[in-house]
């Protein structure tokens, strides 16, 4: 593909792409929520999450020196703190079974055994091509690639909260292709998210990898949109070396 398309850089996104590889972190979470026997329904969970994510889309919790094990913490007591809220989920039950620090430690762990996997593929390409992080996130995107060994890869960060224009306006991929100094023809995006990556990342001229996996489950998909369609990250090497 790097010679078809004269490949000069990749534009990675993070979450669900680098940490995860491919799985939607609600399908992370909820796996959790199983696992720790959290009683309560995955849709009453989805608005849980849902309303985590607006909360820390209004309001500064997450500060630049967090690392994500802290992001996690204040992830799921937002969630769990919003069953107990709603009725969902006994306080004292919550309290004592202490869900909110247990969940946010296995995701962590979760992270950490993917990256296994993942980093090195950043690694490797990053020897080959000029590489520039796109993500929405919360302000600390230098502490989490720093915590997990990753800082050193990208030239570039383009952080939502940073730039003040999050996915998936296509303009967040326009200064990604600015910072990368390529021309967009030149750059191929990969993300997990077909919305808020493939299609934004397409209108600006990119050339776009689909990671696809366990998503959200509220995309519509185009699947002859994506140049690459991957289901593991390390298949992207064998595309562009």
């Amino acid at each position: 593909m790097s010679r078809k398309f004269d490949l000069k850089g990749i534009i990675f996104d993070y979450g669900g792409t680098i940490d995860t590889n491919s799985r939607h972190w609600a399908e992370v979470l909820w796996e959790k929520y199983q696992l720790f026997q959290v009683p309560v329904t995955k849709e009453a969970f989805r608005e849980a999450y849902v309303h985590g994510e607006r909360t820390l889309a209004r309001q500064p919790l997450v500060k630049p020196e967090h690392n994500f094990l802290e992001v996690l913490q204040i992830k799921t007591r937002i969630q769990i703190e919003y069953l107990v809220e709603k009725g969902l989920l006994d306080r004292n039950d919550a309290a004592e079974k202490a869900y909110a620090s247990h969940i946010a430690d296995s995701c962590y762990r979760y992270v950490l055994d993917v990256l296994e996997r993942t980093r090195p593929v950043v690694r490797e390409l990053a020897s080959h091509y000029r590489l520039v992080l796109v993500s929405n996130f919360y302000g600390n995107i230098q502490t989490i690639l720093k915590d997990f060994q990753l800082a050193d890869y990208f030239s570039e960060i383009v952080e939502s909260s940073v730039v003040g224009v999050r996915k998936p306006d296509p303009a967040i991929y326009r200064l990604g292709v600015e910072a990368m100094g390529f021309p967009a023809e030149q750059v191929l995006v990969v993300g997990d998210s077909f919305s808020k990556d493939m299609v934004p990342a397409k209108a600006v001229g990119c050339k776009v990898a689909w990671l696809k996996g366990e998503g959200w489950g509220n995309e519509e998909i185009d699947e002859s949109l994506p140049d690459i369609i991957l289901t593991d990250l390390s298949d992207l090497l064998s595309y562009v070396l």
